[in-house]
């Protein structure tokens, strides 16, 4: 093995979402969705990991391993319960998340939507409504003065995923790759919308801003490449395009998908799979920063990277193999502002606690945190900024 240097600017971090850890979200639509007569959804979000009231322990143990940046997201139903009605508990308590993030050392990196929305906003057609666009910017006015600790700012979450969880039947935002439904047009335009509404929201206060894109990795089989390229565009080439002009572009990436003349295949029968069931490949998530860089020439963040797996020292090689390759890709000239590992904790996927992708385990009872050593691992590389490559 060689060692690999990363630079002294290099961000490492770790990354949730608000609906996935806190518990009892209960005015957003997914709440709704888990909890309806007959729903489809397997497992309830209930209590989740309790960090509504635990954040100030889960940002501790983030900063003791030695990470140096956490990525949370603010949840909108909590802060605008009712339209145009704004909690002013809900955002003192996102504020003392901020706070306690800068008590520990810690830098935060916010997140203004990630999957959830109010009942409300659902209930009055979601993304499609027509005012949809200016909503979100009304909410992200009432945050924004929130945010001046934060470098980054992402205003949307995986608006592609969210597109196509518009377009598909069942709404899942754990799409299997693979399967991939058409992207609803409407919302894919709204979400441009909103997020370059915000983006001037944000600008306006000094920040900078972009959001985060999960590229899935296609590649084609010989002879396909027009069927990739009318696959791939409006599923993330559009929203990567629309990143033009922003501060920095952020991605997350898990996995590839072989594009056949039929279209998407599923992993090969012989392959390592996940817990998702998504094809073990690490490389994902350079090839994916590459790929963001070159359509848009901006800065790229890893704003989620990892694994579902209950095998911790596989959560360990797939991280070291990720990383080596996003390496590689630097040292060729690709601009990296920095890796937020997905997720600080295990938590709930959309409909499940099976797949775990945390640094960290949580007993569903007590709520009792438990490192795991991938934590302490990655804490490591981060202090020294220095990994041995597979």
């Amino acid at each position: 093995m060689s060692t690999l240097t990363f630079p002294h600017s290099f961000l490492w971090g770790a990354a949730t979402a608000a609906h996935q850890i806190e518990g009892n979200n209960v005015g957003s639509d997914w709440w709704a969705r888990e909890t309806a007569p007959e729903s489809a959804v397997a497992e309830r979000s209930g209590d989740a990991a309790d960090s509504y009231h635990r954040y100030r322990e889960d940002i501790s143990l983030l900063a003791r391993s030695g990470l140096t940046h956490y990525r949370f997201s603010l949840e909108w139903s909590r802060i605008e319960p009712a339209p145009g009605m704004f909690s002013r508990a809900a955002i003192a308590h996102y504020g003392r998340v901020v706070e306690a993030c800068l008590d520990a050392g810690v830098v935060p990196i916010v997140t203004l939507h990630h999957f959830t929305v109010p009942q409300w906003f659902a209930a009055q057609g979601g993304w499609r409504h027509a005012q949809a666009p200016e909503l979100f910017e009304r909410f992200a006015a009432r945050v924004v003065h929130l945010l001046a600790p934060c470098p980054y700012v992402i205003t949307i979450n995986e608006p592609n995923i969210l597109a196509m969880m518009a377009g598909g039947e069942k709404g899942d935002a754990e799409l299997q790759a693979g399967a991939l439904p058409s992207p609803d047009e409407v919302v894919s335009n709204a979400l441009i919308g909103a997020h370059k509404r915000a983006v001037r929201v944000l600008r306006s206060a000094g920040l900078r801003a972009g959001w985060s894109v999960a590229p899935q990795q296609f590649f084609a089989d010989p002879g396909a490449e027009e069927v990739l390229a009318d696959y791939a565009y409006p599923r993330e080439g559009l929203f990567l395009e629309s990143s033009r002009g922003d501060d920095f572009v952020a991605v997350q990436a898990y996995t590839r998908t072989r594009i056949s003349l039929e279209g998407p295949q599923p992993a090969p029968s012989d392959a390592e799979v996940t817990l998702t069931g998504w094809e073990y490949y690490p490389p994902a998530i350079a090839e994916a920063a590459r790929q963001a860089y070159d359509l848009t020439g901006l800065p790229v963040l890893v704003s989620e990277n990892g694994i579902a797996t209950a095998d911790d020292e596989r959560r360990i090689d797939y991280t070291r193999a990720a990383l080596s390759a996003l390496h590689a890709e630097m040292a060729r000239g690709l601009p990296v502002i920095g890796y937020l590992h997905w997720s600080l904790l295990d938590n709930y996927e959309w409909g499940s606690y099976g797949p775990t992708f945390g640094l960290i385990a949580f007993d569903a009872e007590t709520f009792k945190r438990t490192p795991k050593a991938s934590l302490w691992w990655l804490g490591r590389v981060a202090r020294g900024g220095v990994m041995e490559s597979v």
